[in-house]
């Protein structure tokens, strides 16, 4: 047994080293393209608004791959669909650098989105290297810590590194896209020769029907959210309540098609149990902090306290420090949240890291004046923030049986996906409120508050959800007595 789990150990160090360097491309790309939306607006010759489209691509495929994708990984080898993903992440990269023309570039942009199934998967491997030795989930969630660290480290370093590559080719926009092309390209190579397969159950089969009724649903939902950003008056509203009602009905046929299937698309057999349904959850309401509110953060710290009585009056390169801030306190949390588990259960621990989110957020609503408040909440928040991109994947993993480890995986990455798309949609329509006949651009201050109240009531009702877990939940188990037929009950 201790030369099982010390080979074990050893193959999942190097795994990670590999995969380390796959979340710091993924972060490379997540980072890069930010400071350089002006100038792509003008390589484009498109307006500033236009830009929307491409998030709003991206984030309909992302909806829709990572629930396939991770499926697919359960059916026929992580590593296999974690190699496709990056060669059509890899095609779409390239495909960007070489086209100036709206509709290519929106489809290409759209494309790339294929990299968001990525943590899913190598979470996935991880845990399937790790099981037979009996401390999988603990392997895990270290490991999902010095990923998250790459992911951030990779953000960083592409956001600082995209502007300096574009002065330093001219400002040649297809030059310098050429950059995270070639950094997805050497990866595909890195997956390719480091990463070894995972061992997936004989016997699954894909529910097409399943997949297609959830893609449908979250296509026609996540349409809805992206017409609610319009000003369309009444009439639009009706047609965002008729979207989403119309998806919710397709999501209900999905869940009484697959509750009848023998190997479903996403089994909710699973997904209702005690230790996943509350990380699922949360994993939806940590999306509107995570990824709804990073934007109304950035443009309440350049707002001109002069002029309106609030916000931070901050340049874009204050900005870019204080979002650097934020991201290395991220960095700080991921790598705390293994330890702390150590300590406490991964249970109270998912529970502090909620806890901090909320405060971090709550902290807002009396301290938003000065420099100084604004960045202390955020390292707040950031703290609990990184723990829970780094804790929720592997949490989901260690609570499904085998076989589903990527499905659990990646639907965290969904649930979160689409709890940031509503709030980001929300948060748009609730800071254009007020604004009507004023003069100036700027958000009013009671829209800013709402959307700090929403995220940090958000993260609390998380944290009291989690309290349904079991008390075990995600602690190490000795996967080789658990029944192999469990993964398709």
């Amino acid at each position: 047994m201790a030369t099982r789990a010390r080979s074990t150990s050893a193959i999942t160090f190097s795994l990670v080293g590999f995969l380390f360097l796959v979340e710091l491309t993924s972060g490379i790309l997540q980072g890069f393209y930010v400071p350089l939306i002006p100038d792509l607006v003008d390589h484009l010759q498109i307006r500033d608004g236009d830009f929307n489209w491409f998030e709003a691509g991206a984030l309909l495929l992302s909806a829709i791959i990572v629930p396939i994708f991770s499926k697919l990984g359960d059916m026929h080898g992580h590593k296999r669909m974690l190699l496709i993903s990056t060669a059509l992440t890899a095609g779409a990269t390239w495909w960007l650098a070489v086209t100036a023309d709206f509709w290519s570039f929106l489809a290409a942009w759209s494309l790339q989105s294929f990299y968001v199934v990525w943590l899913p998967l190598e979470v996935a491997l991880i845990f399937d290297r790790g099981r037979r030795s009996g401390t999988a989930a603990s392997a895990t969630r270290r490991a999902a810590g010095f990923l998250v660290v790459a992911l951030e480290a990779g953000a960083i370093a592409g956001a600082l590194g995209a502007s300096r590559v574009f002065a330093a080719v001219g400002e040649n926009v297809m030059l310098t896209l050429f950059v995270p092309a070639v950094a997805v390209t050497l990866v595909f190579f890195a997956i390719l020769f480091g990463v070894p397969e995972s061992e997936p159950l004989p016997g699954r089969r894909l529910d097409l029907v399943g997949f297609g009724l959830l893609s449908l649903g979250l296509v026609v939902i996540t349409a809805g959210l992206a017409l609610l950003r319009e000003d369309a008056g009444v009439g639009g509203i009706l047609g965002v309540v008729g979207l989403i009602l119309a998806g919710l009905a397709i999501i209900y046929a999905f869940g009484r098609w697959v509750l009848k299937q023998p190997d479903p698309a996403i089994d909710l057999r699973v997904m209702r149990r005690p230790a996943m349904w509350p990380v699922l959850v949360t994993a939806g309401l940590f999306g509107i902090s995570v990824l709804g509110a990073q934007a109304p953060l950035s443009t309440y710290a350049g707002t001109d306290p002069g002029e309106v009585g609030y916000g931070l009056g901050l340049d874009s390169g204050d900005r870019s420090i204080l979002i650097g801030v934020y991201l290395i306190s991220m960095i700080v949390g991921a790598l705390l949240f293994a330890a702390v588990s150590k300590r406490l259960s991964p249970r109270l621990s998912l529970i502090l890291a909620t806890a901090f989110v909320a405060a971090g957020y709550l902290l807002f609503l009396p301290f938003h004046l000065e420099t100084w408040q604004v960045v202390g909440n955020m390292v707040i928040a950031g703290l609990g923030s990184g723990a829970l991109v780094a804790a929720l994947p592997a949490a989901a993993a260690a609570a499904a049986p085998r076989g589903q480890t990527g499905v659990a995986a990646g639907m965290t990455n969904t649930t979160k996906t689409i709890g940031g798309a509503f709030a980001s949609a929300v948060f748009g329509v609730v800071l254009v409120a007020g604004t009507g006949g004023s003069d100036s651009t700027a958000a009013p201050l009671a829209g800013y508050m709402t959307v700090w109240a929403i995220c940090g009531v958000g993260a609390l009702v998380a944290m009291v959800l989690l309290f349904f877990v079991p008390k075990l939940a995600f602690a190490d188990v000795e996967e080789d007595l658990l029944p192999e037929a469990d993964a398709l009950r």
